[in-house]
């Protein structure tokens, strides 16, 4: 049986409900206080996961704080002038970010956390964009992402983006990065692990800016690097372990669902359990824990993505798998610690 196709607007696998309902899980320690720390709202044509979704999602039985909602290029304003754009998100985003606050909804407040997209390689005129942002977010908006994820094999592509190779030693990327820090911005860095030595050089350029890396490190298994997951494994760990050096940077664990990654889950009769999930991941997990430590590391849905792998609630098993053997304390901080001090989330229990 082959992969269903990624939808139309996207290079993501089609999320199928009824194959994913064959998949039902007890669910592990569901006390443990979650900060899911990356997931996205958004409306591709059709293609849609709006707050309602997410809503469903996490009603399936783990205890899910908080939420941090990136960019996904939707909801653009086409009304404002084109660097502004991008701000149509942020607005959107607090928005489900203010029917989650009412309470009427449930616990868990969706998007406490907003990382936008703004045009870092407009430089020093991008200053104005983040002010806009900050003031669309509510008080919510914490950083940037901008999508560096560049390969010269259009086969090893996983992404929409198209950003212009080794954007980030650009020097109008660089001067408009330089205005992150000072607004108390945060960078989000969606990259492939080619590109991690660049991302590197990056962060010690700029030690005082926070740096959330996406999806481990973007470890590329399909295209040119099919059927080579040690050998390819081994290079992104000694790279992540360059990048683990800078202690401005964070790792989030996840996004191992995305057909980027080629495992290929979405192409078995049955959808994998939790225990299947976690052999699959452990080499990317326990590496970065191993290299960046508990601290600096933090679990993420990257919904709806990884929802054409798997379900929320046997993801997230998954990650408590995977976290069986971790002291109370690093539980905690993998959880939701690491993810409320990256975006400086208050949290109630």
């Amino acid at each position: 049986m082959s992969s269903p196709s990624p939808t139309p607007a996207s290079t993501h696998l089609a999320v199928r409900p009824d194959w994913l309902a064959l998949q039902q899980e007890e669910i592990l320690e569901p006390e443990l206080a979650i900060v899911d720390a990356h997931h996205h709202l958004w409306d591709h044509s059709g293609n849609r996961y709006f707050v309602q979704d997410l809503l469903g999602d996490l009603a399936t039985g783990h205890r899910v704080l908080a939420t941090v909602a990136v960019e996904a290029n939707t909801m653009h304003n086409q009304d404002a002038p084109p660097a502004l754009r991008p701000v149509g998100e942020t607005e959107f985003l607090n928005g489900a970010a203010a029917l989650s606050a009412s309470g009427a909804y449930g616990p868990c407040r969706v998007a406490a956390g907003i990382v936008g997209h703004a045009n870092l390689l407009l430089g020093g005129e991008v200053k104005p964009v983040l002010e806009a942002h900050l003031r669309a977010g509510g008080g919510r908006f914490r950083g940037v992402r901008f999508s560096a994820v560049w390969h010269p094999d259009p086969a090893a592509r996983a992404s929409l983006a198209t950003p212009p190779p080794y954007v980030m030693a650009d020097a109008a990327f660089r001067e408009g990065f330089a205005q992150l820090a000072p607004l108390g911005l945060s960078f989000d860095a969606w990259i492939y692990h080619t590109q991690i030595a660049e991302l590197t050089d990056l962060a010690r350029r700029f030690p005082q800016t926070t740096i959330v890396v996406n999806h481990a490190g973007g470890v590329i298994g399909i295209g040119p690097y099919a059927g080579r997951r040690e050998a390819v494994a081994q290079e992104w760990l000694a790279s992540m372990r360059e990048l683990a050096t800078c202690p401005n940077v964070f790792v989030k664990l996840g996004g191992f669902g995305m057909r980027l990654y080629g495992f290929d889950l979405a192409s078995h009769a049955r959808p994998p359990s939790s225990q299947e999930l976690a052999d699959c991941w452990r080499p990317y997990v326990e590496g970065c824990i191993e290299l960046f430590g508990a601290q600096r590391c933090m679990f993420e849905s990257n919904f709806p993505v990884d929802k054409g792998s798997c379900s929320y609630a046997v993801l997230w098993n998954a990650f408590k798998r995977l976290a069986q053997g971790a002291s109370a304390t690093d539980k905690q901080a993998l959880f939701s610690g690491t993810a409320a001090q990256a975006y400086r989330l208050a949290l109630k229990a």
